[in-house]
């Protein structure tokens, strides 16, 4: 293993510097330490861990997620990592991230920077710039609906998302419903890419057509709203399935803004189960994310790959919550005119 003699060869400097420099020493340049740092995970040097000073430190990276606000989605993620985290004797640190700052500085000096032995990782999209580093990376990583190939040093956590929207469109289709639409996010990310092809999966499972005129996408909450949802309801879908509860919301008002009754006239199903679903109106049927258990889930996976035991998905069980937007599937539904 590389050792703080072979950076302070590489580097031409002393020892002490190097060690001073990888412990944020004050008498060190920040020039010096960035060097120092990329150096070290260059040449693949790794903290001693049964090392007594050596900091017993995870951190939580989160980029895209509200996590302060216990209403939020994130909150409960978060909170149910610490629970037992911190009862171990880990000091848990949470650092929000963008792909500006991931540009400047790649996952592993991060980590080496900030003295932390593993991280649990959320909200990253497929072109955030740590998503290659994290394909060759050696700090240990757990990422939250996202999926690394090959690298055993990062894991997957979530829910099976297969199941969960397989058991929406049966809940729809005993109910009669046979014209089935679905909105999503913008394909770049793993898990809007998984949630489609597990709805297509669950149609084709249940004999029902999946034609592009009854799906949309976008990154955008208002783009699917005016684009996309007028296209759906043209095409006389009597349920609509939506890849998360802010965008089933958002659907909700507005077909209730065009004159449909929820669920008289259309049916619509979330994603995620989110705190305020139970509190729209109609409250939202919903496939639900257990978020404590998907932080203790991320905390299991980080102490695995810490203890050299490669786990490459782990994936809660969905469930779906059912509420009052869902009913029967309107009668005449197949000659209803279309709403523009």
């Amino acid at each position: 293993m590389p050792t703080i003699n072979d950076i302070a060869a590489k580097l031409g400097i002393s020892k002490g510097t190097v060690s001073k420099a990888l412990n944020n020493g004050d008498d060190v340049s920040e020039t010096l330490r960035k060097k120092v740092l990329e150096t070290a995970v260059e040449i693949g040097y790794e903290r001693n861990r049964n090392r007594k000073d050596s900091p017993n430190k995870l951190c939580i990276i989160v980029e895209n997620m509200d996590y302060r606000n216990p209403m939020s989605f994130g909150y409960d993620i978060v909170m149910g990592f610490k629970k037992l985290a911190v009862p171990e004797g880990w000091e848990v640190e949470t650092f929000d991230m963008t792909p500006e700052l991931q540009s400047h500085q790649s996952y592993d000096t991060f980590m080496l920077e900030h003295q932390c032995k593993g991280a649990f990782i959320l909200g990253f999209s497929l072109s955030d710039p740590w998503m290659e580093d994290l394909k060759i990376s050696r700090t240990p990583a757990v990422l939250y609906d996202n999926y690394i190939q090959e690298n055993p040093m990062v894991s997957y956590i979530g829910v099976n998302n297969e199941e969960g929207l397989d058991m929406a469109v049966s809940h729809l289709k005993e109910l009669g419903h046979t014209r089935i639409g679905y909105l999503g996010g913008a394909l770049e990310s793993h898990v809007t890419q998984i949630r489609y092809q597990a709805y297509v999966h669950a149609m084709e499972k249940h004999g029902l057509s999946t034609s592009g005129d009854i799906t949309g996408f976008s990154y955008h909450v208002s783009e699917c709203i005016q684009k996309y949802l007028p296209v759906l309801l043209e095409h006389k879908v009597t349920a609509i399935l939506c890849s998360h509860d802010t965008l089933a919301n958002a659907v909700m008002q507005h077909c209730a803004e065009l004159g449909l009754r929820i669920p008289q006239d259309i049916s619509i199903i979330g994603f995620d189960d989110a705190p305020f679903s139970a509190y729209t109106m109609p409250p939202l049927t919903t496939i639900r994310q257990d978020r404590n258990a998907l932080g203790r889930c991320g905390y299991y996976a980080l102490c695995s790959l810490l203890n050299h035991t490669a786990i490459s998905s782990l994936l809660l069980r969905a469930d779906l919550i059912k509420r009052e937007s869902v009913s029967s599937s309107p009668a005449g539904a197949d000659s209803r005119c279309g709403i523009g």
